[in-house]
């Protein structure tokens, strides 16, 4: 999706897991509705759990499946339950895993880079053909007790995008909060942002008023 400086940012709403949530998200305005299905994870759901809130956002917004290195059975069962409109991978998927995954299963697919330096951000550009779109999250630093594939409320270092801007269209992700959303989008030039842990009162319960604040100031960044 090509980068327009007349529309207002995206916006996903991640680790939603209640209708409460859900309907805060899309009151807001947000343009995706993410469900995550990696059990360590607070934000976990079974595709099973899924179904009813992703039956709320059909139409009204984007319904994102948020995986870690999946194996095909559990696509399925997303894929049967949830009718994902994008995939998200968040692992370590390879390139040929990913292009499989889009060839195989017929959804759109966003694959998540994980960023520490200029060349973690490059890696991105491998992507390009295999997957539709691009997402950049902060690299959990090693020794990180409990450290999650993502969703760890940690931001990095946006200059180290400079290298990919303007070769890639990209989501944003990683410790994004209202307070420095706008800067984000500002200094990144990124078209869409993704906040998790930003809209939670703790690990897995989304806050309804911060969830409010998070969309009202990405869509005037």
């Amino acid at each position: 999706m090509p980068f327009d400086l007349a529309m207002p940012t995206q916006v996903k709403i991640c680790g939603i897991k209640t209708a409460p949530a859900l309907e805060a998200a899309i009151a807001g305005g947000a343009d995706f509705v993410g469900f995550v299905f990696y059990p360590p994870s607070p934000r976990s759901l079974t595709p099973e759990a899924a179904q009813p809130l992703a039956d709320m956002a059909r139409g009204r917004s984007e319904i994102v499946a948020l995986l870690v290195d999946p194996d095909d059975a559990l696509i399925e069962a997303v894929a049967f339950n949830v009718s994902p409109d994008i995939l998200q991978l968040h692992g370590a998927e390879s390139v040929e895993r990913v292009a499989e995954i889009r060839r195989r299963f017929g959804v759109p697919v966003m694959k998540a880079i994980k960023v520490e330096t200029a060349a973690d951000a490059e890696a991105a550009l491998a992507f390009m053909g295999a997957a539709n779109r691009i997402l950049f999250d902060a690299k959990a630093p090693k020794g990180l007790v409990g450290a999650l594939p993502g969703g760890n409320g940690l931001s990095f270092d946006w200059r180290t995008l400079d290298g990919v801007r303007g070769k890639l269209d990209f989501m944003l992700s990683g410790g994004l909060t209202a307070a420095n959303v706008a800067d984000a989008v500002r200094l990144t030039g990124a078209w869409a942002v993704d906040v998790s842990s930003g809209v939670e009162s703790r690990p897995g319960e989304k806050d309804l008023g911060m969830i409010a604040r998070f969309l009202a100031a990405a869509k005037a960044a």
